[in-house]
């Protein structure tokens, strides 16, 4: 199989092998830090990578982004509910 451009040396696997293979080769990608590109009939279609040690992606990730208004733990619902009926 013809190695897709700009890809370097991550290693490029089918979807067929992917799936056949998935854990395995997450598990490459955690252990040596190398990107993952899957295709599909040759073409590029997804592209892992691994995360950074000690940095979670979805940490803080909303940060800045939300505003909490009132008690969000004591919530007295009863007028809402009646509403609905």
């Amino acid at each position: 199989m013809d190695r897709p451009k700009g890809f370097g040396k991550a290693q490029v696997v089918g979807v067929a092998e992917f799936k056949a293979r998935c854990l395995e080769l997450l598990e490459a990608v955690r252990k040596r830090g190398n990107e993952l590109v899957i295709t599909k009939r040759g073409e590029p279609i997804a592209r892992v990578t691994p995360v950074a040690a000690g940095q979670s992606p979805l940490r803080g990730m909303l940060r800045g982004r939300l505003k909490i208004k009132g008690d969000i733990v004591h919530v007295d619902w009863t007028d809402e509910w009646e509403s609905a009926r």
